[in-house]
């Protein structure tokens, strides 16, 4: 592996870890005191400002040091609006902390030969430090091709089999974004895991399997790991019995596309809820679709006692830490 690709890579993942909390900037983290149950709101915005600086000190220490400036690739197929607009965010992400980026548009009947060739050619540039090719791709197209056609070094979004395997051996290797993220949010809260039952509501192979792998593996391995002992349920889990595992678990991390998927009674007094579900549902006091999480939110908060949160009357008692 190249020096140089793989430091300028881990400049760009932590961009990846960056735009997801600006993509979520308006989701909150929630801490109470054990002995008291006081609410303190942690801000995802500051948090994910505090991340960008620490890139940009990185991106320009590497490059007084005489590298090269890092440069993301970006392959977008199609004209659908979501990716778009995903890509617009990966691009402002990457100017704020300092790495060049490109956009690269081929037509939706853009061929797969010709995705592959277009990877091929960046795969050898070395003034290319990253590649991405914005998910999802047209039916007619094989994305597990694709992702493997990009060398594992640049490969970004960490979908590349090498990638993916050296992750499930806790070796160091280029991660999912959200997966990354989550990991981070629970290092920087100071959410213990060690020891304790994690419930991952989500089974995909680019968020819950990774989030999984990386709760429960050992924290003295090559890449450490949460030391947790890891449930993982999904949409097919019976309610009831999600609901037996999730009153057990110390964190529940959600990623299940299913609004209201948890709910108050489902989560033990204590407990840590991440929520990195996305659901877009119609608003009927607005008449406008609302973007939502998996987790019924203003129920769990309003069921527990948090005198500090504004704009919330509770009662009773709140779960430990709740980050959406």
């Amino acid at each position: 592996m190249v020096t140089h690709s793989w430091n300028s890579m881990e400049l760009t993942e932590e961009t990846r870890k960056e735009n997801h909390f600006c993509r979520t900037a308006n989701q909150l983290l929630v801490k109470s005191s054990h002995v008291r149950h006081d609410a303190i709101i942690i801000s995802g915005t500051e948090m994910a400002k505090q991340i960008q600086k620490e890139i940009q000190r990185g991106v320009e220490s590497w490059i007084s040091l005489g590298n090269r400036r890092p440069h993301l690739s970006i392959i977008l197929v199609g004209d659908n609006p979501a990716s778009h607009t995903y890509v617009r965010r990966k691009i402002r992400a990457a100017s704020a902390v300092g790495i060049c980026s490109e956009i690269i548009l081929k037509p939706k009947d853009v061929s797969q030969e010709e995705l592959l060739d277009m990877t091929d050619q960046l795969n050898m540039d070395p003034r290319v430090s990253g590649i991405l090719v914005q998910l999802p791709l047209p039916d007619h197209v094989d994305e597990r091709t694709v992702c493997n056609g990009i060398a594992p070094e640049k490969d970004v979004d960490g979908f590349h089999i090498i990638n993916i395997g050296r992750l499930c051996l806790d070796q160091h290797s280029l991660m999912p974004a959200t997966a990354s993220a989550v990991w981070e949010i629970i290092k920087r809260a100071g959410i213990e895991t060690f020891g304790k039952n994690v419930v991952v509501a989500g089974r995909s192979k680019n968020v819950g399997m990774p989030i999984a792998m990386l709760l429960h593996t050992d924290g003295e391995h090559e890449r450490p790991g949460g030391d947790a002992t890891v449930t993982i349920a999904h949409r097919y889990t019976p309610k009831e019995q999600l609901k037996i595992h999730t009153q057990l678990a110390d964190v529940i991390i959600v990623a299940a596309g299913i609004p209201k998927l948890i709910t108050s009674d489902m989560v033990k007094e204590g407990a840590a809820v991440i929520d990195v579900g996305i659901n877009y549902v119609h608003d009927p006091v607005t008449g406008k679709t609302k973007l939502v999480g998996d987790v019924d939110f203003e129920v769990l908060l309003h069921t527990r006692l948090c005198p500090r949160v504004t704009g919330n009357q509770c009662s009773t008692r709140k779960p430990d830490h709740i980050t959406r």
